[in-house]
This record gives C-alpha cells, structure tokens and sequence, in this order.
C-alpha cells in the first residue's frame, strides 16, 4: 500500500462499515451519503488490494483481511481522536462523535432521560446508544470497541480496564398500595421474616437465575423466598406489581421514582441486602479522548444525586 496521497478519512468510513456492517448505517453514522460511502469503500479497495467486504444478506461481512486491521485501525483513530483533543480544539458543541453505554433498563429510567436533556442542550450532534448489559460479557465487548462505557455493580477487573464508582444501590421491598398480605403494615416498615418468605416474589434476573441480592443471608437463616417469576427487567417488574398481589426487591432510586406514578407502597426487606457500588467502567485507551472523558464525567454528573444521604464512595 503507497501511503502517498492516501486521504486519511477513509480509515473513518473503513471503521464505520466494520462496526455497521451496511453502508447506509456507517453513512448515517458519518453524515455522508450512500453513494460517498460506496465511493470510499471503492477507494479504499483500491489501497488495499482486497475486497475488504462482501454481501451477506442485507448487509455486509468484512473479509479475513478486513478483520485483522479492525483493532490497529481503531487504535490509530483513538491515537489521532486524543491527539486532536490535547491540543484544546475539541468542544461538546462542536462534537459528533457516537459513543455506546451499557446497562440495565434501571438507566433507562434514571440515567437517560436527563442525560438526554443535557446531551441535547450541550452537544446537539453527539450519538448516544443505550444498549441492553450482556451478563459475562461487559469487559470483552469494551475490548472489541463495541461498546464505550459499562455501568454495573464493582467487580475485578482486567489491568486494561478504568473504573470509576457512581452510586450506592440500596435495596427496598415493593408492593401495589392495598396489597392485602401486607395491610397491617405502615410504608417504610420492616416486612417480617415469615410473612416475606411467604410472599409470592418476582426477581429481575437477566440470566434467569431464581437467586440474588439477599438470598444469601436468608439461607445463612435457613429460610427461603417465594420466588414464582423472573424478569431481565426492572421496569416489567414494577409493572407486574403494581397491577398483582406480587412483591419485589428493586433499587430504592427506582421504587422512590416510580411509587407513586404506579401506586407502590415500599417496605424495608427482613434481612440484610448488600448495597452494590454501582461502577462506571471504561477501556484505558480511551482516558485522554476528550469525548469519551467528557461524556463519562457527564454521566457521572447526573448519577451523582442517586447516592444522596447515602455512605460515601469508595476511592
């Protein structure tokens, strides 16, 4: 490949056809045209001296030869990214880059919605895609540039992996206002041990497990719960409850958010549930990319109030 001449934006329309695998999604994703799209691919074939990409269905499948420069070339491109950002001229206004952050539907609900207004309001051409959390998986994808930002419980992580904590997850005990299992009890009580037991339980769960917070100081008791459902979403079980005789442990955040807006009583649980620092994570290659660190200190801006009169953060 003669690198004289060669127009270093093509490497932007060759990252957005790997991550795309269409050319209509990578020039939606550039701001270009199908047909500059198709240009550039045409150009960069030519560099290359491969096809770089076959049809497969409705869209695209990179060769062998395209997948080996998937990782240096994103490399290159975060190298020129920050480099542009060191020298001062990256501005949010300015800024159109699209970035990924996943999580559970809990940040549907007490994420996005203000995110989106400041996102709006400070860096109107910025993407933000909210994907779905694939339990196992988190760190692989933030390897593979799939996705930009995790948010989920602290854990270990790989030396590659930046880390950041965002806010306490308390637990609380969720049930419909009038839920007759539960009428001796005022709000904010504390359900005893043998009625909850007997309670019939909905658990969010997106593996399908029918164990999780609190379970295990429960058995450490010699009792269990009544678990008759499982859901990979929050907000199907806030649903469920409201309109049954069902109860569940959620987030404290989300049940003070959505309580009165579905009728809920909420009810503090018999035993101990470990309250998870809730981490955001991030690929270290990406620590200095100006929109990267500007949309991490955004988010955690707005995630900040959640840990309100609860224990301080971990360093």
């Amino acid at each position: 490949m003669n690198l004289a001449g060669f127009d270093l934006n093509l490497l932007k329309v060759m990252d957005a056809l790997l991550r795309e695998g269409s050319v209509t999604r990578a020039g939606q994703r550039l701001g270009l045209s199908q047909p500059a799209v198709s240009a550039a691919l045409g150009r960069l074939r030519l560099s290359f001296g491969d096809e770089l990409f076959v049809r497969a269905g409705q869209g695209l499948a990179p060769t062998e030869f395209a997948l080996g420069l998937e990782r240096p070339l994103r490399h290159i491109l975060d190298g020129i990214e920050a480099m542009a950002g060191a020298t001062g001229s990256w501005q949010p206004e300015e800024a159109d880059e699209a970035l990924k952050i996943s999580g559970i539907d809990f940040f549907a609900e007490m994420l996005m919605p203000q995110l989106a207004a400041r996102l709006f309001a400070e860096a109107p051409e910025m993407k933000v895609q909210f994907l779905d959390l694939i339990p196992g998986l988190s760190f692989e994808h933030l390897d593979q540039h799939r996705i930009d930002i995790v948010l989920m419980p602290q854990l270990e992580t790989p030396a590659w992996v930046a880390s950041r904590p965002v806010f306490r997850s308390p637990f609380v005990l969720i049930a419909r206002r009038g839920n007759p299992r539960l009428g001796r009890l005022a709000e904010g009580d504390t359900v005893p041990l043998d009625l909850f037991c007997d309670l019939t339980q909905i658990l969010c769960s997106p593996s399908g497990q029918l164990k999780a917070m609190g379970d295990a100081a429960l058995e450490a008791l010699g009792r269990q719960r009544r678990v008759r459902m499982t859901t990979p979403f929050f907000s199907g079980i806030v649903r469920t409850v409201a309109t049954t005789d069902a109860v569940a442990l959620v987030p404290a955040q989300l049940a003070r958010a959505a309580a009165a807006r579905e009728g809920l009583a909420l009810y503090a649980p018999p035993m101990e549930v470990p309250a998870p620092v809730i981490t955001m994570y991030w690929h270290r290659r990406t620590d200095a990319h100006p929109a990267h660190r500007w949309l991490r200190g955004l988010v955690a801006e707005v995630l900040a109030p959640l840990n309100d009169g609860l224990a301080p953060l971990p360093p």
